[in-house]
């Protein structure tokens, strides 16, 4: 399935979502509590997580865990909940720094394997279903540095949308931790969007194929096919969101 760039479509969207902020503050909590489980479930689903939308919602609203779930699929959901909630924090400063990566991908990793959360893989990897093979370990820092500091230069050349898919992949080309990059990287997505004021943004597991196809073209240097899939997904999500405002302003 080929994406068409939404960007005109979002920005027509922000201009409906501005009109209703500021926001109350119980609708923000409501939106920011809706959004914690649609985050985490999208995000830990794409990954292979087995764990259902309304499963992730008994796990971190009540603390129950679900019979038949690894302790890993209870871990994942909880830590990506504690980096959620880092991602508002971060957002409130218009940067995105080595450390704050460093950050997420620790709140997110460190009940898996503590040693290597927030930390720079020192091994090879490879990522499974494509003949992508990401940099040797030595080159990684450099490459994240790079990345890091090209970032204001990018924001002022791309739509705030563009930019965060161009994070987004070129954080998943480096591929700098031994495990997690992917929630790590939908994570920094988001992180750039919310620092513009857009709303945070879900991949549909549904279509976790189209999503790792135009992931394997940017990773062979071909970015419009990601780009354009993440306008569509920042473009649905507005459109979710608008249906939250209306229904908490009724």
């Amino acid at each position: 399935m080929a994406f068409q760039n939404k960007i005109k479509d979002i920005d027509r969207l922000q201009e409906e979502i501005n009109k209703h902020r500021p926001l109350s503050s119980h609708a923000v909590k409501q939106i920011r509590e809706y959004y914690r489980i649609g985050l985490t479930y999208t995000s830990n689903a794409i990954e292979g997580n087995s764990l259902t939308e309304t499963e992730t919602k008994i796990i971190l609203e009540d603390g129950i865990t679900i019979g038949g779930k690894s302790i890993r699929e209870h871990q994942e959901a909880i830590g990506h909940s504690e980096a959620y909630d880092l991602l508002f924090a971060l957002a409130k400063s218009k940067t995105i720094t080595e450390k704050d990566i460093k950050k997420l991908h620790r709140a997110f990793y460190y009940r898996i394997d503590d040693s290597k959360a927030g930390v720079y893989r020192k091994v090879p990897v490879f990522i499974s279903g494509t003949d992508y093979i990401p940099p040797r370990p030595e080159e990684v820092p450099d490459l994240m540095k790079k990345l890091c500091d090209r970032i204001p230069a990018l924001k002022g050349k791309y739509h705030p949308v563009e930019l965060s898919a161009l994070i987004h992949g070129e954080f998943v080309t480096i591929h700098p931790f031994v495990d997690g990059n992917g929630r790590t990287a939908r994570l920094l997505m988001n992180l750039a969007l919310l620092q513009e004021k857009y709303v945070i943004t879900l991949i549909p597991p549904v279509l976790r194929g189209e999503y790792i196809d135009t992931l394997k073209e940017y990773n062979k240097g071909k970015s419009r096919a990601f780009v354009n899939f993440i306008s569509a997904m920042v473009y649905e999500t507005q459109k979710d969101y608008l249906r939250l405002l209306e229904a908490l302003n009724r």
